[in-house]
């Protein structure tokens, strides 16, 4: 695919003052049409006032503070307030929605640091992965944007500010958390951005009549009544304590599971920690006196569950614990518990592509490239990167590239051979078709897959 080559052609002689560079000089050069845009808009200013009398005079006097109307130069912080202006956000579209300076870029958000690293690391390379592979097909050079989020809420809008300013960003993939994408949406919704996420899973995420919000894994209450289900019939659980992290991801699924429960005749208790504990032992003891059948913790934080699960067995709390999706962590789960998880349930969004035919290629490519394992987190990335890019590029041959035909196409997304081993297609409210949760247990130091949802 030829990607069009968006610049304007300007005659005019002009001196214009770049961040960390000289002044330069231009004649009838080609010129970013994001420079050309700061000329057109102090042009468009009355004459009556002398300062703006033409865009020479502007550009002439370099050493002149930016004008209020200015985007913020490089160097400052995002505000969030710029974000939201319509002055900033119209601009990458007010002509087609062609990018100011040619480049097309689409932007992930992931926790590539922190706490959540392991599974960030893993979205971000399984991304990148895809941005090459899709690069390398179709003879196009889209540029991956990385946007840090640690998993929090503020940094994830941070973010999300910043890549709404970005006029070469046409789409976004992630955030990870629910709780992220609560609180990026409003963002993406004034800058025109269509987000996909890879692993946000609460249930009113696609509830909410959102236009711009799609994801390529199930929803809570599809998970939270197969692990419900299987705690009854498979477990016979007669008691059972639910611990949410205070997590919007894992409060949704704490009620998706307790309303099952509930409705069997099953006797629950729910208490709640923060992502910044580090010592359950008082909450182990409380649970011990109780003597539940089944602990079911959604967190997000695999150290976490494995300083529980040690604490567990240090008192001697027998019950069998359960986890979702955050646990699904060989190192921080299995082998940093030293034993203490052997036995334990964990729920997840995706299959082990590993035993995918249509994912060889891919898990090949990435061990060569990466190494190590491949976690469970990747490979939905990778299907989210790839319903992206086409979506750009269904926009482009349409002929008009902007941020609103590329949400325009997000919903005719249809990949009937995805690394997942499912066909890859959006409905009415941008949830994934006919996917599935995994349950796996804890065996021999690793997660063996024990039954799917259907």
């Amino acid at each position: 695919m030829v990607l069009a080559n968006r610049f304007v052609a300007c005659p005019t002689v002009f001196a214009i003052a770049l961040p960390s560079m000289s002044v330069m000089p231009f004649r009838g050069t080609r010129i970013p049409s994001t420079v050309f845009r700061r000329v057109r808009l102090l042009s468009a200013i009355p004459p009556a006032m002398p300062t703006a009398a033409a865009p020479t005079a502007a550009a002439a006097q370099p050493t002149e503070a930016p004008k209020p109307t200015e985007a913020p130069q490089p160097t400052e912080a995002p505000k969030p307030t710029e974000a939201a202006a319509p002055t900033a956000m119209a601009e990458p579209t007010a002509a087609g929605g062609t990018s100011a300076s040619g480049t097309i870029k689409i932007g992930v958000m992931g926790p590539f640091t922190g706490p959540a690293a392991s599974v960030g690391q893993e979205q971000l390379n399984f991304a990148k992965l895809a941005v090459e592979d899709f690069n390398k097909a179709n003879g196009t050079k889209i540029e991956l944007v990385e946007g840090d989020t640690q998993l929090d809420p503020a940094k994830a809008t941070d973010v999300a500010t910043r890549f709404g300013g970005d006029a070469d960003i046409y789409v976004i993939v992630g955030p990870a958390g629910s709780q992220e994408v609560l609180a990026v949406q409003p963002v993406f919704e004034k800058a025109n951005l269509a987000f996909v996420s890879p692993s946000a899973t609460r249930t009113d995420l696609t509830e909410k009549s959102w236009k711009n919000f799609f994801r390529v894994v199930p929803r809570d209450d599809v998970q939270g009544s197969t692990d419900a289900n299987y705690m009854i019939d498979q477990l016979k659980a007669k008691k059972v304590w639910i611990i949410d992290d205070q997590s919007a991801y894992a409060t949704g699924l704490r009620d998706e599971v307790s309303k099952v429960l509930k409705d069997k005749g099953v006797a629950v208790t729910t208490e709640s920690i923060t992502q910044k504990d580090s010592d359950f032992s008082s909450l182990v003891t409380k649970m011990k006196g109780d003597q539940p059948d089944v602990v079911f913790i959604p967190w997000q934080l695999a150290p976490q569950a494995s300083v529980l699960a040690k604490q567990m067995a240090e008192q001697g709390v027998t019950a069998t614990l359960f986890g979702a999706d955050g646990l699904f962590d060989s190192e921080k789960f299995i082998k940093d518990a030293a034993g203490a998880t052997d036995g334990a349930y964990v729920s997840f969004f995706a299959p082990d592509v590993s035993g995918v035919d249509a994912a060889k290629p891919v898990v090949e490519a990435y061990k060569a490239k990466y190494g190590g394992q491949i976690g469970p987190f990747g490979a939905p990335t990778y299907v989210a990167v790839m319903a992206a890019l086409e979506a750009v590029q269904r926009a482009q041959k349409g002929g008009t590239l902007s941020r609103e035909a590329v949400l325009a196409e997000l919903p005719k997304t249809d990949d009937a051979g995805s690394i997942l081993g499912i066909p890859i297609k959006f409905d009415s409210k941008g949830d994934i078709q006919g996917a599935s949760f995994f349950l796996f247990q804890v065996k021999d130091g690793k997660f063996s897959l024990v039954t799917k949802s259907t």
